[in-house]
């Protein structure tokens, strides 16, 4: 049995796309899955982007995008009322259930059905409720192993969400789940391609802002 992990934030429709469809993705392989909550304003902030939805233009075509994905994959899906939308409090509300399958389906199901605010207060009080916590999601230790799973996430190399990691490699975007079930199966692709891939040469480099 492979284990992956498969890093995610609620407020990424590509990771709920991707939590979505990994069941139907990966059918008949041997896998269990580590589900970590990462935030994915800290990856932004690390490596000096915006997100999509910060770039106007970018903004309108992932909505477009992602609906369209999601009617093509048969995944029901509405936009929040308000998107991007704080996320902490569904991630620190995961991290402090334990985030395993069934709590990431009902908060990314929270966000991505209904067309509700993700944000709203007495949302997220009537959700810990459904959940039952064993530990307080606004505590120090549960506010501290979120940072420190980004931390580590920026570490191991990550530069957004969903990301799925393997060994030592990471699978980044909804439309990589069929390069992660080739790799799970064996595809002698990984053994001749993958490191060569990243050997280009860079040929020209911006200068950096300032």
């Amino acid at each position: 049995m492979k284990p992956i992990t498969f890093y995610l934030d609620f407020v990424s429709p590509y990771a709920y796309l991707a939590f979505e469809q990994l069941p139907q993705a990966l059918q008949g392989l041997s896998y269990a899955v580590d589900y970590r909550p990462i935030l994915f304003a800290g990856l932004l902030k690390h490596h000096g982007q915006l997100g999509p939805a910060e770039i106007p233009g970018k903004r309108e075509w992932t909505y477009r995008q992602v609906l369209w994905q999601a009617h093509v994959h048969g995944i029901p899906m509405q936009m929040p009322a308000a998107h991007p939308f704080n996320p902490l409090g569904l991630l620190r509300l995961a991290l402090a259930c334990g985030p395993n399958r069934h709590v990431c389906e009902v908060l990314f199901r929270h966000v991505w059905r209904g067309g509700a605010d993700a944000a709203d207060a007495t949302r997220l009080q009537a959700l810990q409720q459904q959940l039952a916590p064993a530990r307080d999601p606004a505590s120090d230790d549960v506010k501290d192993a979120l940072k420190a799973a980004t931390a580590d996430a920026i570490a191991r190399g990550l530069f957004g969400v969903p990301t799925f990691a393997v060994d030592d490699k990471l699978f980044w975007g909804f439309d990589a789940l069929p390069m992660l079930r080739a790799y799970l199966q064996g595809d002698a692709w990984f053994d001749t391609h993958w490191d060569a891939a990243a050997q280009a040469a860079a040929g020209a480099v911006r200068p950096a802002r300032g």
